[in-house]
Parts: C-alpha cells; sequence; structure tokens
C-alpha cells in the first residue's frame, strides 16, 4: 500500500477513532488527545502494517494500548515520602494533577456497563470495539448484517444512557 492510499484508509475511519476515543476517555479533550496521538502513531509505524491486516482494527488498538499506557503513567505517578515527614500535616492532594482514581473508576465504571449489556448488545458491541467490521460480526455470529448494525446502535445507545445516569 503506497503513502497517498495510507492516508486516504486512516482518514476513512477518522469518525470511528473519535469514538472510541470518547468511549475510553469520556471526557472530548483527552478523547482528540487521544485521536492525535494516535494518528501520529499510526503515521510514524505505516511501515509496519502489513496488508492483509484489518486496518481499522490495527488502528484501534494502537489507540487502546496508548490509552492504556497513559493510564499506568498515571497510576505510577507517586508522591516520595519522607519517613519523617509529619503526614497530619502533609498536603497530599494536588489539586493541579489529574485524578488517578476518578479514571480507575470511569473504567470500571465502563467495563461493568458492557458487561451488564445483554448478549446480543454485548458480543456485537465488543466485537465491533476490537476493530471488526459489520460484515465480520455478521458472518462470525450468524446474524443477519442489518441485524448487527441495528444491535451495535441500540448497544451504544443503552451504554450512553446508563453511563449519564452515573455522572
Amino acid at each position: 500500500m503506497n503513502a497517498l492510499q495510507f492516508q486516504k484508509k486512516l482518514l476513512s475511519i477518522q469518525e470511528n477513532m473519535m469514538n472510541f476515543a470518547l468511549l475510553l476517555t469520556s471526557n472530548r479533550d483527552d478523547a482528540e488527545d487521544l485521536f492525535q496521538d494516535t494518528t501520529l502513531k499510526v503515521l510514524d509505524n505505516k511501515d509496519k502494517f502489513v496488508d492483509n491486516v484489518n486496518f481499522k482494527g490495527w488502528v484501534l488498538t494502537i489507540m487502546r494500548n496508548i490509552f492504556i499506557n497513559n493510564y499506568h503513567k498515571l497510576v505510577r505517578v507517586q508522591i516520595p515520602i519522607d519517613q519523617w515527614y509529619d503526614f497530619d500535616s502533609m498536603n497530599i492532594i494536588d489539586e493541579s494533577a489529574p485524578d488517578v482514581s476518578d479514571y480507575s473508576f470511569q473504567l470500571q465504571e465502563l467495563s461493568d456497563a458492557i458487561n451488564n449489556l445483554s448478549d446480543d448488545f454485548k458480543y456485537p458491541l465488543s466485537m465491533y470495539l476490537s476493530g471488526y467490521k459489520y460484515l465480520e460480526i455478521a458472518e462470525k455470529l450468524n446474524v443477519p448484517l442489518g441485524t448487527i448494525k441495528s444491535r451495535i446502535f441500540f448497544a451504544r445507545r443503552e451504554l450512553q444512557k446508563k453511563l449519564k445516569k452515573m455522572i
């Protein structure tokens, strides 16, 4: 695949990338950052893409890995503690730092919300988020294509309702 074809493929899945970034981050600004980081990483690594691999799945896997790595970086940030320090007077909360517990709470809520979907919605949505195309999902689950599209649509809508209630 030449560079122009690669760029066209990447442009054609921008909406999917942004939707997945929003699903992962639950925040527009963070989603845009994740989207940009992913785009740069994909363009930097275009020589590693193999033509017979699912392009969308490859890109979304890169996005998911960037998100997970960023999350792990946040978790690793620790305050160095002097053992002789007076802990009662220590100001542990840094107002400017992102709250790591919020991220873990959001991830757990998202995971729980997806797992609580009915199997008819959960499996197609999970496959879609993993990078499968509608037709591939329909073939693997032996369900008509239109039914798969509807189930994914309704699964997204149900997730949005559940997550809005939690906010």
